[in-house]
């Protein structure tokens, strides 16, 4: 699609953000991580007052040579990747390019001198939900949809599960895309009928559309990224990542000269993962319990599993 573009008053110095883009790879109405990512740039636009631009559906090597080449045309000189594909993609074309820095996410891959890798450790917010859901489930079989194989989540998620109630089952089966909401729901069907009564669906667009057919089926979910608790109570909390804190971080170490290439993971301890509202169907004393393996882990980067700690010690 051509550009999009929200304007600012583009007042800059030498060595500050000029104007700011953005690549995405589907859309940035997915109400996920793609909406994530726009937030993250509008917040931008409004604390530097620069001209911010994104292009989506920006899928292949020659979409984003093509966009790249506009975009130093129109004087950006920070340029966002909305996905783990770009870091490759960046990485061939970064050096022609010395003025402008490449910033992509979760690829860990490739890091140049102006390409950075921004990287959400998402192993221990799939532990989180894995207990929530060890402990709420009633027929001790629960489900995880995820996108790939290779999420840190997947691990995280069986680990929290196992750790909270050793007599459930996991069922784990992936989409092999971020928003293939079909695919999904054939997952949820087919889990559904195997008495699968809690859904972690760790993917984009198609996490809403799993958590509707929870709804639907009275059944719990895990809502996923965004804080989905508006869907109702059989959401029993989300595992938030708040993209935008991210985009306003290296936003910031860029316009202060502080922006280096390479490879940066956070997690709970930066802020920028969090837990969301919780529903009532959880218990009070089992949030208490959540609340309190999070702040343990926040402050000695260790999961209750490490600490060696009793799932049911109250």
């Amino acid at each position: 699609m051509s550009f999009v573009v929200l304007t600012g008053c583009n007042s800059f110095e030498k060595g500050e953000i000029q104007k700011v883009g953005m690549l995405v790879e589907n859309s940035v109405s997915d109400q996920t991580w793609g909406n994530k990512g726009y937030k993250g740039l509008v917040e931008i636009k409004e604390e530097y007052n620069v001209d911010v631009y994104f292009k989506e559906e920006m899928k292949t090597q020659q979409d984003v040579n093509r966009a790249v080449e506009e975009f130093s045309a129109k004087g950006i000189n920070l340029i966002f990747g909305h996905s783990s594909i770009y870091g490759k993609m960046f990485d061939n074309i970064s050096d022609s390019y010395p003025d402008i820095h490449f910033v992509y996410f979760n690829g860990g891959y490739y890091n140049n001198d102006n390409l950075t890798s921004l990287n959400f450790n998402s192993h221990a917010m799939g532990f989180f939900a894995g207990m929530i859901a060890g402990e709420m489930t009633k027929t001790n079989k629960v489900g995880l949809i995820a996108a790939f194989e290779w999420q840190p989540e997947v691990e995280g998620f069986y680990e929290g599960v196992y750790y909270q109630n050793r007599e459930a089952s996991v069922s784990m089966d992936f989409v092999n895309s971020w928003d293939n909401e079909e695919r999904a729901i054939q997952l949820f069907d087919r889990m559904n009928a195997q008495e699968v009564d809690v859904f972690y669906p760790a993917g984009d667009a198609f996490s809403f559309a799993v958590l509707e057919e929870v709804n639907k089926n009275d059944k719990y979910g895990i809502g996923f990224v965004t804080d989905q608790s508006h869907l109702g109570d059989h959401v029993l909390t989300s595992t938030i990542q708040q993209v935008n804190e991210l985009y306003l971080l290296a936003a910031d170490k860029f316009n202060n000269e502080k922006l280096k290439g390479g490879y940066y993971t956070f997690d709970f301890q930066e802020g920028v993962i969090t837990l969301g509202e919780f529903s009532p169907e959880v218990p009070n004393s089992f949030e208490s319990k959540v609340n309190k393996d999070l702040e343990s882990y926040i402050e000695t980067g260790l999961l209750p599993n490490e600490l060696g700690d009793l799932p049911n010690d109250l």
